[in-house]
Order: C-alpha cells, then structure tokens, then sequence
C-alpha cells in the first residue's frame, strides 16, 4: 500500500560475487564463536587438558551438528580452547574442511543414490535427507552425544523448522553437567527441549537458547553487517545517488521482494 521496494539480503545467492553481502554467512561466523563462549561459560570444568601438580584434568568432549559457518567457527574457537571436537553434517563435501581444523568428523555411509544426491546440498544449504540415512545418523550422533560435555546444534534449513537433532532420550543419556547450546532455538530448536532465551537445565543438562547470539558480540555484529548493506547498495545506488534496480543483476533480482507496491516473491 506504501508502494514500497524492498529487498532481503538473506535471499542473495551464495556465489562469489554475492560473498561480501552474504549476511547469514557473517551473522553465522559470529554465532558461531559465541556458542563456544556461552558453552565454556556454563560448563564448570575447563575445556583444555591440564596436567597440574593436584591431578590431571581431561579434555572437553564437544560434538558440532551442522557444520556450516556457525559450525565451522564453532569448531575453530572450541580448538584453540583445547577441546576434542567431532562434527556431523549430512554434507559429505564438509569432511575436509572439519579435518582440516582438528576435528573428527562423524561418518555416516550412503548406501542409495537417493541418499547421495540428497547429501549435496542446494547452494551451498544442506537438503532433508531420506528417513533411512537420518535414522542411521542419529544411532552414530546419539552415541557421541551420550559421550559428549558439550553439544553445540546450528542445523538450519532456510523456511522450515529447525530438524531435530537431539531427542529428549539423547539428553538422559548425557553425564549431569553437561551442556547443549541450540544455535537453532529461532526456528524451533534442534533440541525439542531447548525453550527460546532461556537457559534451563532438564536431567542434569544445561539448555542454552539465546535466539539472537550474534547480538550479544554486538560491535563486531553490527559492523560486518554494516559491511554487508554497503556492498549491496553499490549495486543499486548510482554515482550520482540515484536507487537504480538492475533486474539483471542476479543478486539484485534474488534480494527484491517488493517493487512499488508489487510483491515479486513470496
């Protein structure tokens, strides 16, 4: 009615060009580090082993589902703390990238062409994959989990609710003190007993749902998110400062919802 136009930067596809505007991305890194830090904060143990005059300390046990940019940093940040790290992904491609910061990632075989092609992924997102493969995936995660002091969750699927990842009897199975952080809690959780900004402890667990982490390194948040906006106005902004929507521009027509008044995605 206002004959607006509007646009929405987390809609930008994710190629080369689109990087420096990608928002979920920069927003994700941050999340991604924060996690690790509200972990440490509520696990009442140190993260790295320690061999002192009063006794050995172990080191953490942190499990990473969903290894994306969240996930990713989430592994480097729990590494340079001294933690021992495994991660899952339905993305087969993400193992390198997990080996190559020190973690070990959590193998689940492909046994049909349905469950390979699934595992892909669409730009850069993962993709539901078939019941068989997640039923075999969480008989190897609830393992880990039973296993793990730390759980760090940051599966999302963009427009949908966030996948279940821990189940209630995974939580039972964890040692009391331990601790799960639900990067997922804003579309649901990924832990059907996270509560949304909350942090709350159920069998023994600490729950930790904060719905905007990246807000909570807010300098940091803010500037690269700054950064984002301005390389996606240079793209609609002439030099003289007129708004100028390019439709051939591929980031322009992605991001574009709204154009006089006219709703162009839905």
């Amino acid at each position: 009615a206002a004959q607006l136009t509007a646009f929405a930067l987390e809609a930008a596809p994710r190629t080369s060009r689109a990087q420096s505007m990608d928002v979920l991305s920069s927003q994700a890194n941050i999340a991604g580090y924060k996690a690790v830090m509200m972990a440490a904060e509520q696990y009442q143990r140190f993260f790295p082993m320690l061999m002192t005059a009063a006794g050995t300390v172990k080191a953490a046990r942190v499990v990473i589902l969903g290894v994306g940019v969240a996930g990713l940093q989430a592994i480097a940040t729990a590494k340079r703390l001294g933690a021992v790290i495994e991660a899952s992904d339905v993305r087969p491609s993400v193992k390198e990238q997990v080996e190559s910061l020190g973690a070990k990632f959590i193998d689940v075989p492909y046994e049909t062409d349905e469950e390979r092609e699934a595992a892909v992924g669409v730009g850069g997102y993962a993709r539901p994959m078939p019941p068989s493969w997640l039923e075999r995936q969480k008989a190897e995660v609830a393992k880990r989990v039973a296993q793990a002091d730390v759980v760090i969750t940051t599966a999302l699927i963009p427009g949908r609710a966030a996948p279940v990842l821990v189940t209630e009897d995974m939580v039972k199975s964890m040692k009391p003190g331990s601790v799960i952080v639900d990067l997922a809690a804003p579309q649901g959780g990924n832990c059907p007993l996270t509560e949304p900004d909350q942090i709350v402890i159920k069998h023994g667990v600490t729950l930790v749902g904060q719905t905007n982490v990246p807000a909570l390194v807010a300098a940091d948040a803010s500037a690269l998110y700054a950064r984002n906006l301005l390389d996606f106005l240079k793209l609609i902004i002439t030099k003289e400062g007129a708004l100028k929507v390019d439709l051939e521009d591929d980031i322009v027509a992605a991001c574009l919802m709204t154009q006089n008044g006219e709703v162009k995605r839905k």
